[in-house]
């Protein structure tokens, strides 16, 4: 009988399982509840065993490279947040198993639940729309505008070349409404974390148009190449379900559906709507003369004469303050990358107004060999009534927000700079401190220590008496800039070569000025 104890990663079993009993036993039961797979360790005495190191399906690790280009990209889409005056704030990655059902329709089943923990059932946050719902509910809180980076959890169906993955950034912006203002809506967050959101007082489409101006802003610094935004409004399509003979009662399973036309063609959603959801075909095709129409302006104002939806309550108004938007989106000068597009639902529940995806057009000049595809980039959409779910007495507060697809765009920007081969530095060193002789350690660490006191960001090698063309390539590898360099010679004379790496230029400056000339040197 095996006699199974908990391990840890690493520890090499003494004597490892038989095959019988390895065909038996497919991983060794761990102290806490979990399975850790093993495998023989080749080479090692008494054909011990060890541990599989992969990482969980769906995850990575993000090598210092990796890390320093998405911190880098985090920078860009916070300083557009900054820019529109949102604060930060944070939620805890477990929510109440409670809190998070019965908010993302289908994709609920994506939520990873938890056991129970001490009387709780638990949950991973799906995204960070709802936490922050929950968040101004437990507070009371009907003005705020804010954004929130974090990691979300989706038990989904993995894929890494288009940015999809099962714990990955989410990354947004929201505003909330203290509450319901003249045709007032809200928008929601979608991807990886970073969302943006209002709360507040406001009237009506003016912080919807602004989330659509942070999206444009956000993806023209990036410089990712063309994009097109796309918004459409869950009122319109539940007037155009409603007019085409749709029970409400499958208002949100059609919308579901419909959702899917970005991926598939018109025949295969037509299909599903009248095998699977139960529609008739006459009223698919009656849908499908609607959401298969996309435009500006024009668009609209023809749809506010349709016999039909000109006569639906809900479309009616989803129209009018479509056509407020886009008027608001000429004065901000974006129009030309917007599209309605009626075929856009974004399937969560929450859902009750505008609501908007951005994506990337593909580019024939792409220089990598095949053409990458990953989906939407950013998106939002109005959820009017989901801190009202969670408030006690059911109050409302109007919530608008977006949020980018930090993970995706990352993929992007990681296969072009593989296909450029250009090098991301990794940390931020401005000065490395060298020596060209022996015996000189005591210097370079007093010099270092110096520097360090007054703020500048500084290396040395880790050796007594390291070679000095060993120094500057290292600099050279690493990207820093300048090397501040102190010999015997420099000690006598009250000096410090100071030399840039870049142009192997060497100027001497005394000691007392050495910070401000390497302050003066590293301006902008």
């Amino acid at each position: 009988m095996l006699r199974l104890v908990p391990l840890v990663a690493g520890w090499v079993l003494p004597v490892g399982p038989t095959a019988a009993q390895l065909n038996q036993v497919r991983a060794w039961p761990l102290g806490y509840g979990g399975l850790l797979p093993w495998r023989a360790a080749t080479g090692s005495a008494g054909g011990g065993w060890r541990p599989v190191l992969k990482t969980p399906k769906g995850t990575r690790d993000h090598p210092p490279a990796h890390t320093a280009l998405r911190d880098r990209l985090l920078a860009a889409v916070v300083t557009c947040f900054k820019r529109h005056g949102a604060a930060a704030i944070d939620t805890p990655v477990l929510e109440l198993r409670e809190t998070l059902m019965g908010k993302y329709g289908e994709d609920a089943k994506l939520i990873y639940e938890l056991q129970d923990q001490g009387g709780e059932l638990l949950a991973l946050r799906y995204d960070l729309t709802v936490p922050f719902a929950r968040y101004l509910a437990m507070n009371k809180i009907t003005n705020m505008k804010r954004y929130h980076i974090a990691k979300v959890y989706r038990r989904d169906n993995p894929a890494t070349t288009r940015g999809r993955y099962r714990e990955f950034y989410h990354c947004g912006m929201w505003f909330a409404e203290p509450k319901y203002l003249s045709c007032a809506r809200s928008l929601c967050c979608f991807f990886c974390p970073q969302d943006f959101d209002i709360a507040g007082q406001f009237d009506p489409m003016i912080p919807d148009a602004e989330c659509l101006k942070i999206v444009h802003e956000i993806l023209s610094d990036l410089q990712l190449g063309d994009f097109l935004i796309k918004v459409n409004d869950r009122r319109i399509l539940n007037g155009i379900f409603a007019v085409c003979g749709i029970p409400e009662s499958k208002f949100i399973t059609t919308c579901c559906t419909v959702d899917k036309l970005d991926k598939v063609p018109w025949e295969e959603v037509r299909s599903e709507m009248v095998e699977e959801k139960g529609l008739s075909p006459e009223a698919a095709d009656h849908i499908g003369e609607y959401v298969q129409l996309h435009g500006g302006l024009e668009l609209i104002e023809r749809l506010l004469q349709d016999p039909k939806l000109s006569q639906n309550k809900l479309a009616k108004e989803g129209l009018g303050d479509m056509k407020l938007l886009f008027e608001y989106l000429t004065l901000f000068g974006i129009t030309g990358k917007i599209s309605f597009d009626l075929s856009l639902a974004r399937g969560l529940d929450y859902y009750t107004g505008v609501i908007f995806e951005a994506v990337l057009l593909q580019q024939e000049n792409e220089r990598v060999e095949e053409p990458m595809s990953v989906g939407s980039v950013a998106g939002g959409g109005r959820y009017d009534g989901l801190v009202g779910m969670f408030d006690p007495k059911g109050r409302k507060v109007p919530c608008v927000g977006v949020s980018i697809g930090i993970e995706r765009i990352f993929s992007i920007l990681e296969q072009r700079m593989k296909a450029s081969g250009e090098k991301v530095r990794t940390t931020e060193t401005q000065v490395l401190v060298a020596t060209p002789h022996k015996h000189l350690l005591a210097a370079r660490l007093k010099l270092i220590s110096e520097l360090w006191g007054a703020g500048i960001k500084a290396e040395m090698l880790y050796k007594k008496d390291p070679k000095l063309l060993k120094q500057l390539q290292y600099c050279e590898d690493t990207g820093i800039p300048l090397a501040a360099i102190v010999g015997e010679q420099e000690l006598t004379d009250g000096v410090v070569k100071l030399r840039d790496v870049a142009t192997r230029v060497e100027v001497d400056i005394p000691r007392e000025k050495l910070v401000d000339e390497i302050r003066r040197r590293l301006e902008p």
